[in-house]
């Protein structure tokens, strides 16, 4: 998928304990032509993971990126962290399917992955799907109005 518009933009974060996953994802999201704005870590050292999901967290809720990827061990921690910003709305996915329901029916703009959980391949196939997948509006948007 080319990205266009205001779509170019993707800010990708991790800990340490998903610092590998980031890093093969910011590569395949260059290559597709996304601007990413990558807010660290710049090494696998130990980082608290709830620094990296907030500073993310907030790029899109101010708008500075549309659309996000983070990364931790089991995923959990980065979806906590990300949901406590209103405007975000972060989905922890494990496969395929995960990852266009959370864009199809819940307008996820953050997605969170566990880098010590799932493969590349099936981080790579969750990030190319979540990215070329549609909010389908309709009665889901009735719903994600709730969310705030």
């Amino acid at each position: 998928m080319t990205p266009s518009g205001s779509d170019k933009t993707v800010a990708i974060a991790s800990d340490h304990g998903g610092f590998a996953l980031k890093e093969a994802l910011r590569s395949d999201l260059e290559a597709l032509g996304y601007s990413v704005d990558d807010m660290g870590p710049d090494t696998d050292d130990s980082v608290d993971y709830p620094d990296f999901g907030r500073a993310l967290a907030e790029a899109i809720a101010d708008g500075a990126a549309p659309r996000g990827v983070l990364v931790c061990g089991s995923g959990i921690g980065m979806s906590i962290a990300a949901n406590r910003h209103a405007g975000v709305r972060a989905a922890l996915c494990h496969d395929g399917l995960s990852a266009r329901l959370s864009r199809q029916h819940n307008d996820a703009n953050v997605l969170v992955l566990g880098g010590r959980l799932i493969g590349v391949e099936t981080a790579r196939d969750c990030l190319r799907i979540f990215l070329e997948t549609p909010f389908e509006g309709g009665r889901h948007g009735r719903r994600v109005e709730k969310l705030g």
